[in-house]
């Protein structure tokens, strides 16, 4: 039932989305980019600048990262074995390796792991916004791109373009030079900043209420949700059985792993034109399923029960 509780507010925002799409027929490619170009780079900046820098983020950089890339070579190597085009294969990349650890992994965090869980989900939150910012912009950029060879030079110029890294960038340099900002412009950031998190699950709404059933490609999206949310939380383990830090750290992250994709993925795909009917499915999908697997993987690694 907690699960139900947590997830009843993002569901109605998705159903707003959906509703608003089909009545309304909005151009959602503007919308993505008004969020991807104007919005998120607050956020951003918001959330690298209030959240302290210690060395811990080292350590989990690196296991962000590695998770990150492993599946982007598990991914990489199953598009090669069906012979998946390049764009295909980049949002196969966008349905399967960077999953929702902010709207929704933080308050799962909270309710079985307390404050010490929700602490560490806002630190993951962190790190997981700069690897959407940069290694997920290259491979939605990538996934529109026509051939390998002009294509990587329009890809690197696409990502140097998108400010949303950039957001990210000035918010720790402001942090470390302790530039004080007014609470007034902070309220303006943050109000900017915040608006994008519904506005990208209102797009996801958008974007569901454009996709036919007989359109979904169900192989894609099946390897990609087998990526997600049980590969994920696989690899996340071996990962952490070498990190020397504390058993409910490793927990944490391991339960982090199992969440579903990133709505934010959602948003690239749609600006890049890199099958977002194929990304948004599986982030939707991932999202409902996510209710079934995420009970079974709290209680293999031994989530206290909070009721």
């Amino acid at each position: 039932m907690q699960f139900f509780i947590i997830l009843f507010p993002i569901f109605c925002i998705f159903i707003v989305g959906f509703i608003a799409q089909k009545v309304l027929n909005f151009d959602v490619a503007n919308l993505s980019k008004m969020s991807l170009y104007v919005l998120s780079p607050f956020l951003a900046f918001k959330t690298f600048y209030t959240h302290t820098l210690t060395t811990d983020y080292l350590l989990y950089i690196f296991y962000i990262f590695g998770l990150c890339f492993a599946l982007v070579i598990i991914v990489s190597i199953w598009s090669f074995i069906m012979k998946y085009s390049s764009k295909e294969r980049c949002a196969m990349i966008l349905s399967s390796c960077f999953m929702n650890n902010g709207n929704y992994g933080t308050p799962v965090l909270l309710i079985f792991f307390g404050s010490v869980g929700f602490d560490l989900g806002v630190i993951m939150m962190v790190l997981q916004q700069f690897v959407m910012s940069t290694v997920g912009i290259y491979y939605a950029a990538k996934g529109s791109a026509r051939n390998d060879i002009v294509g990587q030079k329009d890809v690197i110029k696409k990502v140097v373009r998108m400010p949303v890294a950039y957001g990210a960038f000035l918010g720790i340099i402001f942090q470390l030079c302790h530039i004080p900002l007014t609470k007034s412009i902070m309220t303006s950031i943050a109000m900017i900043g915040d608006a994008s998190v519904v506005i990208i699950m209102i797009i996801l709404g958008m974007q569901l209420a454009k996709i036919k059933i007989k359109q979904i490609n169900y192989s894609k999206v099946s390897f990609a949700l087998l990526t997600r949310m049980v590969l994920s939380p696989i690899v996340a383990l071996a990962m952490v059985s070498i990190m020397p830090i504390e058993p409910i750290y490793k927990q944490i992250l391991i339960v982090l792993a199992a969440m579903p994709t990133a709505a934010n993925t959602t948003l690239m795909s749609v600006q890049f034109d890199t099958h977002p009917e194929l990304v948004s499915s599986a982030t939707f999908i991932s999202t409902i399923i996510s209710l079934i697997t995420l009970p079974i993987v709290l209680w293999l690694v031994g989530a206290p029960i909070p009721f």
